[in-house]
């Protein structure tokens, strides 16, 4: 979905270059990884998909993790255009990268380098976001260098890790800050204490339309950001996805990871995610917020963080995904 209330990121243009880094790891690693940046792209049917490998240097293959931006004109390194930038998917990459873990980060079909793939949202679904993240796990099996694939999903990209994870060859999947309920609920409570009654309603209204696959061009102007008429097709797709439920059809290892100060997406979410499929690991991180921070309940700090990428992330977040890495069975 192309734009939503809260989401307040910027647009990064892609650089294509070739950039070698000398990182120190972690002490459980023997040796300093050299990690290679480089550009990479995906060709589709409708056009080419760009964005950014992170691979250490390893005469044996390294891990692998696809990360899958959440929801709007989201980028790869996890920026919106409504706002300024936090880089909290590019920080998350340079840290498993440090770990001798390879990532690969991508612009989704109609954001920023990717927007020519799909320059009409009204021509974005679910279904091409999945098939996308298939074809993405697909290419990077089929890479030497490469070993157990895991797809990391953040916010809404966490449903579209779930649904990708069997066709893609995943060996693992981590649920960042992803819903538990159907995205029209999650719609529901963040516009409940937004609006006026007046314009609330309308919302209802326009919910339940949605969801029973219509579209309406009558859409009031305070509300065209989340309902607009050229994102009510994407919409349709989104609402008839039942988070909970795919993620529990998974057959391989799971993580859920949700701060307590999330904005956008609470803590109950996860637990519903942890019934779904009881088997997961789930780790709810105090004072961590959407974007991987920690930060008070206050909603300016809170505002704030999301326009600022010197924030280091929660230190506990990328130790819960370094030591489940770790954890996942070899092939």
């Amino acid at each position: 979905m192309l734009r939503r209330l809260c989401l307040i990121r910027a647009f990064l243009p892609l650089r294509a270059i070739t950039l070698t880094l000398t990182v120190l790891t972690s002490v459980a690693h023997a040796a300093t990884p050299v990690v290679l940046q480089r550009p990479i792209s995906l060709e589709t049917a409708t056009g080419e998909l760009f964005g950014t490998l992170l691979l250490p240097k390893s005469t044996t293959p390294v891990p692998v993790v696809l990360i899958i931006a959440g929801s709007g004109p989201t980028d790869r390194d996890g920026n919106n255009p409504d706002g300024g930038r936090n880089d909290s998917l590019k920080r998350l990459a340079v840290i498993l990268a440090k770990h001798n873990i390879a990532s690969v980060r991508y612009d989704k079909r109609g954001v920023a380098a990717s927007k020519p793939a799909t320059p009409d949202e009204r021509d974005l679904s679910i279904e091409k976001y999945v098939a996308d993240a298939q074809a993405w796990g697909q290419k990077l099996k089929a890479d030497p260098r490469l070993g157990q694939l895991i797809l990391l999903g953040h916010s809404e990209g966490a449903l579209v890790a779930a649904l990708a994870a069997g066709q893609a060859g995943a060996s693992a999947v981590i649920s960042v800050a992803g819903t538990g309920r159907p995205v029209d609920q999650v719609v529901r409570e963040q516009l409940q204490y937004q609006l006026p009654p007046p314009l609330l309603a309308r919302s209802e209204q326009l919910i339940e339309e949605i969801k029973a696959g219509k579209t309406d061009d009558n859409v009031p102007p305070p509300l065209d950001v989340v309902f607009r008429p050229s994102v009510q097709p994407y919409l349709i797709s989104l609402f008839r996805q039942n988070p909970a439920a795919a993620f529990g059809k998974l057959t391989v290892p799971t993580l859920i990871i949700q701060g307590r100060n999330d904005m956008q997406v609470g803590v109950g979410d996860a637990e519903l995610l942890h019934q779904a499929k009881p088997d997961s690991s789930i780790a709810i991180i105090d004072g961590m917020n959407h974007v991987l921070r920690i930060v008070p309940n206050d909603i300016k700090r809170q505002l704030a963080s999301y326009k600022d990428p010197q924030l280091p992330l929660a230190s506990e977040v990328s130790d819960r995904i370094l030591k489940f890495i770790d954890s996942i069975p070899a092939a």
